[in-house]
């Protein structure tokens, strides 16, 4: 059986020396010239936990390709750390970065006629630019994650990386001392892995394996356990048997395996971003999946998992009760996964569990019983009406209330709405409202997760709604609406708005709306300038020029 179906061009095919010569300059083995070249797609960079490990996971996996007869090649593409980022100018190339990591992965694998690709990704952003490019490529492919990050502890308390947003605005209240501040900042995150709760990374990493693109227990073995080490060195085991039976992205991901996904990641409570990924991943292999796939499967799926940040637990809690596949074997064994989705095992989700102890769930454990959850429909409300014609997102998971009325108070810029935050002019009552924040309008759609945090930490979490047309990192929680379309760049009515408006949020009737008339709407509009582009350059500017609303992904191949 010929395994190097692409390969061949550049390490066996006479008429084209140049390629063979330039693989002997490297040291190439004769033997390593004739085996599948497996390009192994790292995300590694040195300044975030969430990927300072992964250079060193991709050699493990390049140095065990060689006991299963494959040429593990590394190489690299990007991150941008959220985390790091967040609340500066540089947030607004986080979601940009989903598309940079998908176009080097397409254009180095293709570009060299590899075989397959193992990616290993850890940031928010990582995993799905990491399948949208295996799925461009669709050659055998699999997704290896970094590892969730161990919990950090000050003064007794469990800390994660939101402790440390939260921190300032207790901080910003008087709530907290300028030595527990920084006690706080020093001993959230204890070092590598990506953010513990059911956040962006942990929610991305649970899609992926419940979509049969990663290993099983790859989404919750914590980043410096033996566990992912061992993952590491039997990846390309697998990918031998993909190779063998041909079995390619395209195989694996369908509109059955990511309703699968889209399942695991409502019961677990997971982040709002993950409808701009798992829409920029369908699109990317041709699925038809919309906004209204999202919300019949949230209307019909139990909210489960009590993870952080609206619950207590934190991925490595999981970890301790089996894993992402104890979960889903319960969730399976009550009717809720469809186990014939092929997987990268290349047997069906049902085999891969087929030996799993299902999780005890309980009213105290981290899954409650489907018969007594935390809330009989998904936390993901995908919201409409005449404030978000074409949809909103809300991440609802019951704590905050079913509705939220009050009156506006705008801001086009995070930044304004943070200083006004911290100077106290964010009253009970008020729907902080940011815009101009959109895929287009910031551009790069940037995460709100510090006004958020600080709303939390200042004790207003219960009293203060926001809306934007931007969006919410999976640690935020409370009263929040992101991804409202179309954005306040495209004229949306979101850029209409003005302090004092009367604004709604119903979870009861998946409502978005202000009482402003449509003629009061017209009549504004005529006012209405579009944010001016002339300052940006480079990656932003093409990125504002080919990027598709929130509610289509996201995607920059749109047009």
């Amino acid at each position: 059986m010929n395994l190097k179906k692409y390969s061949w061009e550049i390490s066996d095919n006479e008429e084209h020396p140049a390629g063979k010569a330039m693989l002997y300059a490297t040291g190439m083995s004769d033997k390593k010239m004739k085996q599948p070249f497996v390009g192994v797609a790292s995300c590694g960079y040195e300044s975030n936990p969430c990927n300072m490990h992964l250079n060193d996971f991709a050699g493990l996996i390049k140095e065990s390709s060689q006991e299963y007869d494959l040429t593990g090649l590394v190489f690299n593409t990007i991150g941008i750390s959220d985390g790091t980022s967040m609340g500066t100018m540089g947030m607004r190339y986080s979601l940009v970065s989903r598309e940079i990591i998908a176009d080097s992965i397409e254009s180095f694998i293709l570009g060299h006629s590899f075989d397959a690709c193992i990616a290993v990704a850890g940031c928010d952003k990582n995993m799905p630019g990491a399948i949208m490019g295996m799925l461009r490529i669709d050659r055998p492919s699999i997704m290896v994650y970094g590892g969730t990050i161990a919990s950090g502890e000050y003064k007794g308390e469990k800390l994660n990386i939101v402790s440390a947003f939260e921190a300032f605005g207790k901080r910003v209240n008087g709530n907290i001392s300028d030595e527990d501040y920084d006690g706080v900042i020093r001993n959230a995150c204890p070092g590598a892995g990506a953010c513990g709760g059911m956040y962006t990374a942990n929610t991305m990493s649970s899609a992926a394996e419940a979509m049969g693109i990663s290993l099983p227990y790859s989404a919750s073995y914590p980043a410096n356990s033996p566990e992912k080490i061992h993952e590491c060195k039997v990846v390309n085991k697998y990918m031998r048997i993909l190779l063998e039976k041909d079995i390619k992205p395209s195989d694996i991901i369908t509109k059955r395996s990511l309703e699968n996904a889209v399942r695991v990641i409502v019961a677990l409570g997971g982040s709002t971003n993950a409808v701009l990924h798992i829409l920029a991943i369908a699109r990317t292999a041709g699925i038809d999946f919309s906004l209204e796939d999202f919300k019949r499967i949230n209307a019909s799926t139990p909210l489960l998992g009590d993870f952080k940040p609206s619950g207590k637990f934190l991925m490595e809690d999981l970890h301790e009760q089996g894993g992402l596949p104890a979960f889903m074997k319960y969730f399976l064994n009550e009717g809720f996964l469809d186990g014939d989705c092929l997987t990268v095992t290349g047997k069906t989700l049902a085999e891969n569990l087929a030996d799993v102890t299902p999780i005890t769930p309980s009213m105290v454990n981290i899954i409650r019983p489907v018969d007594q959850p935390l809330k009989k429909e998904g936390h993901l409300c995908v919201l409409k009406g005449n404030l978000a014609p074409e949809g909103g997102v809300a991440k609802i998971t019951g704590k905050e209330g079913r509705s939220f009325s009050g009156k506006a108070i705008v801001f086009d810029s995070e930044l304004d709405a943070n200083n006004a935050i911290r100077d106290h002019k964010v009253k009970p009552g008020h729907v902080v409202v940011i815009r101009n924040v959109g895929p287009k309008g910031a551009p790069g759609m940037p995460e709100m997760l510090k006004p958020t945090s600080m709303i939390i930490g200042a004790g207003l979490g219960s009293d203060v709604a926001l809306i934007t047309d931007g969006r919410f990192s999976g640690g935020t929680h409370g009263f929040v609406v992101g991804h409202v379309t179309p954005e306040a760049f495209n004229g949306g009515p979101i850029g209409l708005l003005k302090d004092g408006d009367e604004i709604t949020i119903n979870a009861d009737s998946l409502e978005l709306s202000t009482t402003v008339t449509e003629e009061e709407f017209a009549e504004r509009r005529k006012a209405w300038k579009q944010k001016s582009t002339a300052h940006l350059q480079g990656t932003l500017k093409k990125y504002n020029k080919l990027v598709a609303t929130a509610s289509e992904g996201c995607v920059t191949d749109k047009f």
